[in-house]
């Protein structure tokens, strides 16, 4: 070992390096170049000279991919750009009917498409600053999502310090996090030696292990990635982005193609929908992008999806198995959904014992019966279905099924009104509905109370602690600390978080409310419009009507739930525990945002955009994500995007942080 330190600093600097370029052609190219006890000795004498120079570790030392002790949480992430999830297609019809659209919008010019193979894993976003890794997020909601760095930093494929020339500021890229079909069934194999269950699929086993709250338990899994968007970096394309992530150091997909028109795409996507099955890991599509990014940004996004890129889904695997009983689930609501229950089967990759029935009437126009034998698919590779009974295999005169005339939660008689398919139990302290209510009240996107999930919350409600979500903020460490799996520690964290959920905006509380038909952006629509829980209960059916987005059944919905007396009584509960039931100050007042449509692009240095959001409806001002003839304002920060190129177009107002803050007064 190196006796001085300044030779003892150049030997660590070039063991990193060797270190790092060896990792890229094992775990990146699949390359080797040295045996594994070549890259042990290498590794073994990079810890020694650290170890005894401690002041020579830098975070981004191939040693430091393991650090940081256990959690009992993640931290929230918010994307500078939303990660936004593209539209499904399933036929060379829609493929085609998606170039007519493109082509409609780009008249005259040349379009290229990337093709890539769709991977059925967990999306992610990684930000480096300075070429070394800063911080890696689930895509979560696509606005914010967990804070999972230290696990992402044990992922040997994604380089902790970018390769090549590097440029100042900050570079993002985004993938997807996956498990090897040959790692999952060695983990599982292993999984069952040790006696654990094993995993169901190996989408499942790497989101599992990416919310493992001990790095060091993290780093066992074998998780892998690959990128397929670059943002920040000066390119043209999404085939240049590629090249230059890979030059960086990422791992990208090999089998990326570029085409020149729809009818290659159409070849491209029926050629792997016949041998994706030799591939080492799971995919369940195919995605297609306009390749030119300039072409990108001027075709833009809807609220949901961009228009420059579209997934195609390949057709849903099925299975045959046998139906062993009907169950009956009832939801927050109180709709009853039978599902029935099967033989395990596999059917894309997972292990299938359960598939929703949806009511009465699905059961009869199928005529599933128990012992029956029937077809099974996934929706979309998610959300497994009955297709069909197997008539030639049905046995005898099997029963048919009729839903029950009492609420198998709590006993009540359910009813089925007139013209509506839904069977419902009524009775609002059925113990099945206050569980699911409270499930969504806490859930993120309504008043994120992080921690408070659904097997914590069926404790709560078995022992009598909490009634409704009204009670959620009477809760203290004192009644928490006794549950299964809860700690002092934890039930202190999950005690701040229910606290700090107070001061969620007044349009989360409304969704949180879980009132029927009413979803995150007509909370938002009644938040803008009504500024305080008064002003809406005080609200008839015939105004609600005329709101715009709400209508005359989210009205009487919106109506009815807050006319009942006992809803009344849980908000009294929220209101006394200092919950928001208003919109601030500054939305009453006569601001010059008052009645204006908004749209904010770009990242703000003094608040963050749901912040923004959120000043902007307090002010009496109403947000929407793309800019149209119909915006007033365009607020931009740094990094803008095509938002600020179309409001030029459009010749549409934009400001920039400073005056935004003027004009709300701060």
């Amino acid at each position: 070992m190196m006796g001085t330190r300044k030779g003892a600093a150049a030997r660590v600097d070039e063991l990193r390096d060797l270190v790092r370029y060896h990792d890229r052609k094992y775990y990146v190219e699949n390359d080797p170049e040295i045996s594994d006890s070549e890259y042990d000795e290498l590794v073994a004498e990079l810890v020694g000279l650290e170890s005894a120079h401690p002041d020579l570790v830098t975070p981004d030392s191939p040693t430091q991919r393991v650090s940081g002790a256990s959690t009992d949480g993640f931290d929230t992430a918010e994307h500078a750009t939303p990660m936004l999830s593209l539209d499904n297609t399933y036929s060379a019809d829609e493929l085609r009917l998606f170039d007519r659209r493109v082509r409609g919008r780009l008249p005259g010019e040349d379009v290229r498409y990337a093709v890539e193979l769709k991977l059925d894993g967990v999306s992610v976003a990684l930000v480096y600053r300075d070429g070394a890794l800063l911080r890696g997020a689930t895509r979560g909601d696509g606005r914010r999502g967990d804070d999972v760095t230290a696990n992402i930093r044990t992922i040997r494929s994604i380089p902790l310090r970018l390769e090549g020339p590097i440029s100042k500021g900050d570079l993002e890229v985004r993938g997807e996090v996956f498990m090897p079909r040959s790692g999952f069934e060695r983990m599982n194999r292993q999984r069952k030696r040790e006696g654990d269950s094993p995993f169901a699929n190996p989408r499942n086993a790497a989101a599992g292990s990416l919310k493992l709250l001990d790095p060091a338990e993290a780093e066992k899994r074998p998780l892998d990635a690959y990128f397929y968007q670059l943002l920040g970096a000066d390119v043209a394309s999404q085939h240049e982005a590629v090249q230059t992530m890979r030059g960086m150091g990422f791992k990208v997909n090999e089998e990326t193609e570029l085409c020149d028109d729809i009818e290659a795409v159409v070849e491209r996507v029926a050629e792997w929908e016949t041998h994706r099955s030799g591939l080492d890991y799971d995919t369940d599509g195919m995605v297609v992008k306009v390749d030119s990014l300039g072409q990108q940004a001027r075709l833009g996004s809807t609220a949901k999806s961009p228009r420059w890129g579209i997934a195609y889904k390949f057709p849903a695997q099925s299975a045959t198995t046998l139906v062993t009983d009907i169950a009956v689930q009832v939801g927050r609501t109180g709709k009853l959904t039978p599902v029935a229950l099967l033989d395990p089967v596999q059917v894309s990759g997972s292990t299938v014992s359960r598939a929703t029935l949806h009511n009465q009437d699905e059961i009869e126009r199928l005529d599933v019966r128990v012992g029956d034998t029937v077809m099974i698919e996934k929706g979309g590779e998610v959300i497994p279905k009955v297709v069909k009974v197997v008539l030639g295999k049905r046995r005898g005169r099997p029963r048919r099924f009729r839903m029950p005339a009492h609420c198998p939660a709590c006993g009540e008689p359910v009813s089925r009104l007139e013209g509506e398919v839904d069977t419902r139990c009524e009775n609002v302290a059925c113990p099945a509905q206050v569980k699911r209510s409270i499930e969504h009240f806490a859930s993120r996107g309504a008043m994120d109370i992080e921690g408070l999930g659904a097997a914590l919350v069926d404790q709560l409600v078995a022992k009598g602690v909490v009634a409704d979500y009204g009670d959620v903020y009477a809760l203290g460490a004192s009644d928490l600390v006794s549950l299964e799996r809860m700690g002092e520690r934890s039930a202190e964290n999950l005690v701040r978080a229910i606290g700090a959920s107070r001061d969620r905006p007044f349009a989360n509380v409304l969704y949180a409310l879980g009132i029927r038909h009413v979803g995150a952006r007509v909370a938002q629509v009644l938040a803008e419009r009504y500024l305080s829980m008064e002003a809406l209960e005080a609200a008839s059916v015939e105004e609600l009507s005329d709101v715009p987005e709400v209508g005359p059944v989210i009205a009487s919905s919106v109506a009815a739930f807050l006319g009942t007396t006992r809803n009344r009584r849980v908000i009294g509960k929220l209101a006394d525990a200092g919950v928001r039931m208003r919109s601030s100050a500054a939305g009453r007042r006569r601001t010059p945002l008052r009645g204006k449509t908004v749209v904010l692009t770009g990242t703000l240095r003094s608040m963050t955009r749901e912040e923004a959001r959120e000043a902007v409806v307090s002010a009496g001002g109403r947000v929407t994500s793309s800019v149209s003839s119909k915006t007033d304002l365009v607020v931009t920060g740094s990094g803008p995007g095509s938002k600020l190129r179309k409001a030029s177009e459009l010749g549409v107002k934009t400001i920039g942080e400073k005056a935004f803050r003027k004009l709300l007064g701060k």
